[in-house]
């Protein structure tokens, strides 16, 4: 079955709710002032390579990069990706523990349009290697009745989704919904990696929805058996069953 055929296949099984509900966050501890002010908004420059070939050269989507000069989609900029130090005093934490570094990062970023999220540098190294041979994914964001699908590329160190709908209508015109950026500087010292999701259009996902999609889709790189349902969609396309990826979620066959 060509790429096509599938892309096709998910969007009639898929139903769009609009009626989302926000995902509660557990309490955090305050922030230790260890970020700078500059970290409080988000910058939007022009960035990306030529587009290329998804599995069966079908769709194309450009690379989001933090250096790149062209555009990510034509009418769209993109948030360009922050260093880490502009948004985290890196003497200062030095300090802390990886404990305190998780629960300071995710803290700082909650409520702001911005997810953070923190694994560990190994994990990521996997990811990473993972990534450069599966680039490509579908995800089944749950809403109400029924979910909408959310395309996936990975392009280290980002991971970039946005709606499946919206992508094979428009194609490389489509808009991120989300971006996420990955932080390797204090991995080796802290054995961290830090992720900051920036969630593009806040009336397409909610903060709840955008750290689910961004484990969600950390998940199928890291678990070994979710990992084998992505290679079947990156390598071995005629064998991708979309049906597959609702079942190892817990979500219902519609």
């Amino acid at each position: 079955m060509k790429l096509r055929r599938i892309l096709g296949s998910i969007s009639s099984l898929s139903t769009e709710n609009l009626s989302s509900s926000s995902s509660s966050y557990s309490s955090r501890f305050p922030s230790r002032q260890i970020f700078t002010a500059r970290s409080s908004s988000p910058q939007r420059n022009a960035g990306s390579n030529p587009s290329e070939a998804l599995p069966g050269n079908h769709i194309k989507w450009a690379s989001l990069g933090s250096v790149r000069t062209s555009r990510f989609a034509s009418g769209f900029t993109p948030l360009q990706p922050k260093p880490l130090d502009s948004i985290m005093d890196l003497e200062r934490a030095k300090t802390k523990s990886p404990e305190e570094l998780t629960s300071i990062w995710d803290d700082y970023h909650l409520g702001r349009g911005h997810i953070g999220i923190t694994m560990k540098a190994q994990l990521y190294r996997l990811l990473e290697q993972r990534a450069a041979e599966c680039r490509y994914f579908v995800i089944p964001l749950w809403r109400g009745n029924g979910y909408v699908t959310m395309f996936a590329q990975v392009e280290a160190p980002h991971m970039i989704f946005t709606g499946l709908e919206d992508y094979k209508a428009r194609g490389t015109q489509a808009a991120p919904y989300l971006t996420s950026t990955f932080y390797t500087e204090l991995s080796e010292t802290k054995d961290l990696v830090f992720i900051r999701g920036d969630v593009v259009f806040t009336s397409k996902l909610t903060d709840g929805e955008a750290k689910w999609i961004m484990e969600t889709a950390q998940s199928f790189y890291l678990n070994d058996t979710r990992y084998k349902l992505l290679e079947r969609f990156n390598k071995l396309t005629h064998d991708f069953e979309f049906k597959d990826v609702l079942q190892a979620l817990d979500m219902p066959i519609l």
